[in-house]
C-alpha cells in the first residue's frame, strides 16, 4: 500500500508582519498546495491522502474559506482524501467539521470524526486507525486505543492522528495532547502518521511527522516544512519505506546576528539573500537581526540596496535592529561651512554623542538628515 502523509495546512492562516499583497499571495499558496499534492499523488501512483490534522487556522472559518480546500480536493476524484481534527479545529458541537457535512462533501474527501479501525483500502487490507481531537487541548492520549483496537489478520494498521510526542530528543514532555513514544510498537502499527509539528521528523522507523507542506515560520537552517511524505507498505511487519518531496513554493530564513560595519558587509548581506533563489527572490521571506556601526557613505549604500531594492525583490524583508550611524564633525562638512542646516546637525551631533533615550533619538535624526542631503544632492546631479 502507498500513500501520501500530509499535515497541518492551516487554510486560513494570518501572518501578521506581512503587508497586504504578501499576506494574499501566502494564503493563495496554502491552497495551491493542495493541488500540488494531489498531482504528487498521481506521479507516485498513490490512491490515498492522509492528512493529520489542522486543514484549518481556525474553528470558525468564513464560508468561502471553509469551502476552499474541499473544492481543490474535488478536483482530484481519483484520490481519496482521509481529514482529522487538529487542536486548531478541533471536532466542536457545531464547529468546521459539523458545518461541512451539511453542506455536503465530496465522495473523495472523508472526515474521520470518531476513533475506531475504518477499512480504506480493500485490496491491500489497508486499515486507518484515527485519533480524533474532540477539543483544542486534552491531557489523555488519544491513540492509546490503537493498542486494542481490532483488526484481521496481517492487516496493515496505520494510525493518524494530531498531537506532541512525549519524551522525545530530551525535549519536556507535552502537557497538551500527548502521543505515546512508543505507540507504533505497543499498537502494531505499520505507520502512526502525525501532525501538529510543522517540520518533518522522524521519530523512529515507523512513526513520522510530515511537517507543513508549505512553510509557515522562519528558521536558521532547514526543518521549517514545505514537504510532504510518500509512504510505501509491503507488509505489515516491514518497515515502512519514507521518501520526503518538497512540495512548498516560499523560502522562509532567518539571519541571526547580522553586523554590519562596512559596505562590503551590506553588499555580502545583500548577495546572501539573493543567493537564497537566485532566479526567483520573489518566494523569499528573510527575517534579519541586524546591528553594526556604518559611516555615511555605508548607511546611504545600506539604505538603497537594503531597504529599497532588496525589499522590494523578495517578498517579505523583516528587518529586527538597524545598523546605526558612525558620524563625526568632518562628516558635518557635507552640510558645508554654516547656514541652518550645518547649526542643526551640530546640535544633532552632540545630542547623540551624550547617550540616552534623547541621545538616540537625536542619533536617528541625523541619520536621516545626512540620507535626506545625500538624496538632494543626487537629485541636483
Amino acid at each position: 500500500m502507498k500513500f501520501i502523509h500530509t499535515s497541518d495546512w492551516q487554510i486560513g492562516r494570518v501572518v501578521r508582519f506581512a503587508d497586504d499583497d504578501t499576506l494574499g499571495a501566502l494564503q493563495a499558496e496554502r491552497l495551491e498546495v493542495i493541488r500540488r499534492l494531489g498531482h504528487l499523488a498521481r506521479q507516485e501512483g498513490v490512491t490515498h491522502v492522509l492528512v493529520a490534522g489542522d486543514v484549518y487556522e481556525h474553528e470558525t472559518p468564513a464560508e468561502r474559506t471553509l469551502h476552499q480546500p474541499i473544492e481543490r480536493m474535488r478536483e482530484f476524484p481519483d484520490l481519496q482524501w482521509h481529514l482529522i481534527p487538529g487542536n486548531h479545529d478541533a471536532d466542536q458541537p457545531e464547529g468546521v467539521w459539523a458545518r461541512l457535512l451539511r453542506s455536503g462533501l465530496p465522495a473523495n474527501v472523508q472526515i474521520h470524526r470518531e476513533p475506531g479501525p475504518v477499512l480504506i483500502d480493500p485490496a491491500q487490507n489497508g486499515w486507518l486507525l484515527p485519533a480524533v481531537l474532540k477539543r483544542r487541548h486534552v491531557l489523555t492520549d488519544l491513540t492509546a486505543y490503537m493498542d486494542e483496537a481490532e483488526t484481521p489478520p496481517d492487516a496493515l494498521r496505520i494510525g493518524l492522528a494530531h498531537g506532541s510526542v512525549v519524551g522525545f530528543g530530551g525535549e519536556s514532555e507535552a502537557e497538551h495532547n500527548p502521543v505515546a513514544l512508543d505507540r507504533a510498537r505497543r499498537a502494531g502499527l505499520a505507520y502512526l502518521a502525525l501532525g501538529d509539528w510543522h517540520g518533518f521528523c522522524q521519530i523512529d522507523a515507523r512513526t513520522v511527522y510530515s511537517g507543513t507542506p508549505e512553510t509557515d515560520r522562519f528558521t536558521t537552517g532547514g526543518g521549517g516544512g514545505g514537504e510532504a511524505v510518500v509512504v510505501t507498505l509491503r507488509g505489515a511487519r516491514a518497515e515502512p519505506e519514507i521518501t520526503r518531496h518538497r512540495t512548498g513554493r516560499y523560502l522562509w530564513k532567518k539571519l541571526e546576528d547580522v553586523v554590519l560595519t562596512s559596505g562590503q558587509d551590506v553588499l555580502a548581506l545583500e548577495a546572501r539573500i539573493r543567493g537564497i533563489a537566485p532566479d526567483n527572490p520573489g518566494v523569499v521571506l528573510v527575517w534579519a537581526a541586524v546591528s553594526g556601526l556604518l559611516p555615511v557613505e555605508d548607511m546611504a549604500l545600506y539604505e538603497s540596496t537594503i531597504l529599497k531594492r532588496l525589499s522590494g525583490a523578495v517578498a517579505c524583508l523583516r528587518l529586527t535592529g538597524a545598523p546605526h550611524l558612525s558620524a563625526g564633525t568632518e562628516d558635518l562638512d557635507r552640510f558645508g561651512a554654516g547656514g541652518a542646516v550645518r547649526a542643526a546637525a551640530e546640535q544633532l551631533l552632540a545630542r547623540s554623542e551624550a547617550g540616552g533615550v534623547e541621545g538616540q533619538l537625536a542619533a536617528d535624526a541625523l541619520q536621516r538628515l545626512f540620507l535626506f542631503w545625500q538624496d538632494m544632492g543626487a537629485q541636483a546631479g
